[in-house]
């Protein structure tokens, strides 16, 4: 059972928010919300910086729709939110935040997540974390439910027609999600900026690489950016730099480091 709703307390945020959150057992994005009122503070400033009236959104991985909620006021009048988050428990509390913060005319939420083919896939869920499901299995100890994935290109080619700002943090599948999209992606007039989660272990126990997702997105040819949440700022760094930091991790069993990347156009005042 979800708590009460928390108010949120996003600079640069004016609207009142609020998000009903998961109960005392999730120890990390719920848990953070409900102490601080804000989660990542710093990508919560990129994600807002990086989006203006008009523009269109897509997060892959939503959880319980913090970014597509503080998102919706930064899009509309004009804009789109598309939210993916095949969890059902997560996908309760989204459509719960988005009735809650009267945003459901700017964000479409879809019980499923993105890959790089149509199928029925699994979801092995961490009992501590709701941000943290993964769907693929490292022992024998999570439970599992059936989920939907779609292909990226095939599921939004009908939907969308423009992209601003693509988002992807889902626990090692980053690799199939941005396999998924590439053709859309090239066909769209202008590039989106690409916020996502790179975690060499992860990525592996996925049965990709942290390199190989990178050698991906330098197909994109556009800037690769460091988002640092110690110094609050963007570190311009190659994607070949960045694939042999993946190297480096890789080369240490079990090391689980990983850091958010940026790819593309600099946001303005970061």
């Amino acid at each position: 059972m979800s708590s009460p709703p928390v108010t949120l307390c996003v600079p640069g945020v004016h609207t009142p928010l609020q998000l009903h959150v998961h109960g005392q057992a999730d120890r990390f994005v719920s848990r953070r919300i409900r102490e601080e009122g804000i989660w990542e503070p710093y990508e919560t400033a990129l994600v807002l910086a990086a989006l203006q009236p008009g523009d269109v959104f897509v997060d892959v991985g939503a959880n319980i729709g913090y970014f597509p909620v503080i998102a919706a006021g930064r899009v509309a009048p004009g804009g789109t939110v598309l939210a993916f988050e095949p969890d059902p428990d997560n996908y309760r509390l989204l459509q719960q935040n988005l009735a809650l913060n009267d945003c459901r005319d700017v964000v479409t939420a879809f019980e499923a997540g993105l890959a790089d083919t149509n199928a029925a896939g699994r979801l092995f869920l961490s009992d501590d974390n709701a941000g943290d499901h993964q769907i693929f299995a490292t022992d024998g100890a999570r439970r599992s439910l059936p989920v939907t994935l779609y292909n990226g290109s095939d599921f939004l080619r009908q939907r969308l027609s423009r992209l601003d700002l693509l988002k992807i943090d889902v626990q090692g599948a980053e690799y199939a999600v941005m396999a998924g999209l590439l053709p859309l992606l090239r066909a769209l007039p202008r590039l989106p900026r690409i916020i996502l989660e790179l975690t060499p272990l992860s990525l592996r126990q996925a049965g990709s690489s942290g390199r190989a997702l990178l050698e991906l997105l330098a197909t994109l040819d556009q800037p690769s950016w460091i988002i640092d949440h110690i110094e609050h700022r963007l570190v311009a760094c190659s994607c070949d730099e960045l694939a042999r930091w993946c190297d480096d991790v890789d080369a240490v069993p079990g090391d689980a480091g990983f850091m958010n990347i940026l790819l593309g156009p600099g946001v303005p005042g970061h």
